[in-house]
């Protein structure tokens, strides 16, 4: 199919032009209410025809992307593509590289895609990751177990996230059920991390090679999604700067132009390992919207449009909690009636069990982040997950 192939979009891009984003959802919204801000504007693909990131972009394709017929339709649209989410055809990205800027670059959203190859490419990049084995077989799976022991985290390489494709294997018994569940496979094992904390990092990072990274953060989850961010993490000074320069390290390493953020965790023992990584805005960087002159989703922005990176920093520690499924955002008006909480909705009409429905934001004076009960209160009727 024909389309044009215009020259390289000027960078830095100017007012009014356009960032293309693959995927709808709140990520998406987001990051389009970031560039607005910033003069720019959004045009989205999504099969969805009501999506989070349609309602606020400033043109939508509607189409799948895997369409050469849609991503040839939204290549004309656009000066420069991103994505919102991993679980998008690395193929059609590379489609749409062969017409625009691509930024962060395919052969990223394929390492991040995978969790082999993402594990492959960390040890290589010198950041530690829990043990793990690559699993082809039954037998290949008992084989992992042998030498990893148990208990230990069987999971998909590809097309997992908040929890889906992966099941913790504690006894033997365990091993087979467990294989014949998962898919897709091939799969990979891993070790199971007796962990103090969980924690991230984002970092963006100019086609120049300018860093920018937000404090690193503490997340807790429940039933396998973030459930509660706290800025910083509680967490020591020298274990807080050993995940700033891993951040960094993995940013440099994959030549990223774009955000990154870092899951990892603390170790009992105090060493830091990296759990995975994902080329885009990320869960827990949404606190950095009202605790910061320039959230990630800006400097993602920024990134993408060639725009200058102003340092990530935060003018006030921060609580951010989001707000599953039905129970959460039925508390919509008793949180719009609370004084302090900065409310977020992502405009999904339908709410379902383990669906991201918004989040809520509480702010503290930078250095005042008070502990659990206190965090508890301040979040008034929102539930809050303590640590443990």
């Amino acid at each position: 199919m024909p389309s044009r192939r215009a020259e390289p979009a000027p960078f830095p891009l100017p007012p009014n032009a356009t960032i293309g984003i693959i995927g709808g959802g709140q990520l998406g919204r987001m990051s389009a209410l970031a560039a607005a801000r910033l003069g720019l504007r959004c045009h989205i693909l999504t099969p969805d025809t009501d999506s989070p990131a349609g309602q606020v972009a400033a043109g939508t394709t509607h189409g799948d992307y895997d369409d050469p017929v849609a991503l040839h339709r939204f290549a004309e649209s656009v000066d420069v593509v991103t994505f919102e989410f991993e679980n998008v055809s690395a193929e059609g990205l590379d489609l749409l590289a062969s017409l625009r800027p691509v930024r962060p670059a395919p052969a990223i959203l394929r390492i991040s895609q995978d969790r082999a190859a993402e594990k492959s490419f960390l040890n290589r990049a010198g950041a530690a990751t829990a043990p793990w084995r690559p699993v082809g077989s039954r037998d290949d799976l008992v084989a992992a177990v042998a030498e990893l022991g148990l208990p230990a985290v069987l999971k998909t390489t590809r097309l997992g996230y908040d929890g889906k494709g992966q099941v913790v294997l504690r006894t033997p018994d365990d091993i087979a059920s467990a294989f014949e569940q998962l898919h897709p496979k091939p799969l990979i094992l891993e070790k199971f991390v007796d962990f103090s904390h969980e924690i991230s990092v984002i970092v963006a990072r100019a086609e120049d090679g300018t860093l920018a990274s937000f404090d690193t953060v503490e997340n807790r989850h429940r039933e396998q999604i973030l459930d509660l961010t706290l800025a910083p993490a509680r967490v020591a000074p020298e274990i807080a700067a050993a995940a700033q320069g891993l951040a960094r390290r993995i940013a440099e390493a994959l030549d990223l132009v774009g955000l990154l953020a870092v899951e990892m965790f603390v170790g009992a023992d105090g060493r830091v390992l990296v759990n995975e990584i994902a080329p885009r805005p990320h869960n827990s960087g949404h606190w950095t919207i009202d605790a910061c002159p320039v959230s990630q989703f800006e400097l993602h922005i920024r990134a993408v449009a060639g725009l200058p990176l102003p340092p990530a920093v935060r003018h006030a520690d921060a609580a951010m909690k989001n707000l599953v499924g039905l129970e959460e955002v039925a508390l919509w008006p008793e949180i719009l009636a609370t004084p302090g909480l900065c409310a977020h909705h992502y405009g999904k009409r339908e709410a379902r069990p383990g669906r991201k429905m918004g989040h809520v934001t509480r702010l503290f004076p930078k250095g005042a982040l008070p502990g659990d009960e206190g965090v508890a209160l301040a979040l008034g009727p929102v539930p809050f997950s303590r640590a443990g």
